[in-house]
């Protein structure tokens, strides 16, 4: 290859990458507003510190995905929530409504940016007692699809190690009364668990320190 053929390629190598930086950069500043949005309820980097909105970040990029596009399509429950903090604090909104206004570009750039953040766990006060009888029933009902006691991402079942207990109660109450969808592989060991144990499963999920 002759030096001047070798400036060429390497000049063009350049621009590629610097199109391809800008470019990158354009996306994420298109999806900046909305990532506020997800902030205002579930906190920085989907953090929340509230204990009836999940803790999002850490998320797999297909769990968050499936998520939004059930909200989307409204085949998960939407119950109307006000923002908790940012420039629409206490302005009423529901996820399908958020989700809806989403295209599809966005709801994977946005998947994709909360499973790159870490899961920071909820700090949480559970029962001994019950923490013991929530691993006994999660060893043997619910490991086979939430490994390492529900903390890995890699499952494509959201992360339960660490969850806030408030928000995985009621989210048993919504598969119990039907509002939302419950995986038919997860049926049969729901429908044995009592009000008892799905206390002690959230009571062993919110040990996670």
């Amino acid at each position: 290859m002759s030096s001047m053929t070798g400036r060429r390629m390497s000049g063009w190598l350049r621009h590629c990458t610097l199109l391809g930086l800008m470019l990158s950069g354009a996306g994420m500043a298109d999806v900046g507003p909305v990532l506020e949005t997800c902030a205002a309820c579930h906190g920085k980097d989907g953090a929340s510190t509230e204990s009836d909105v999940p803790i999002i970040g850490g998320y797999s990029a297909t769990y968050l995905s499936g998520s939004l596009a059930n909200y989307k399509n409204k085949a998960r429950p939407c119950p109307e929530v006000k923002y908790r903090a940012g420039a629409l604090k206490g302005q009423s909104t529901d996820m399908c409504a958020v989700a809806g206004k989403l295209s599809d570009a966005d709801a994977t750039a946005i998947a994709d940016y909360l499973s790159k953040k870490p899961f920071v766990r909820a700090t949480q006060s559970p029962d001994a007692a019950k923490v013991a009888r929530g691993k006994q029933l999660h060893d043997t009902g619910c490991m086979k699809c939430h490994e390492d006691g529900g903390s890995s991402p890699d499952d494509d079942a959201g992360i339960l190690a660490g969850q806030w207990m408030p928000y995985i109660r009621h989210t048993f109450e919504e598969f119990g009364s039907g509002k939302r969808p419950l995986p038919k592989k997860m049926k049969p060991k729901f429908d044995e668990l009592t009000k008892d144990d799905i206390d002690a499963l959230a009571n062993y999920y919110g040990s996670f320190k």
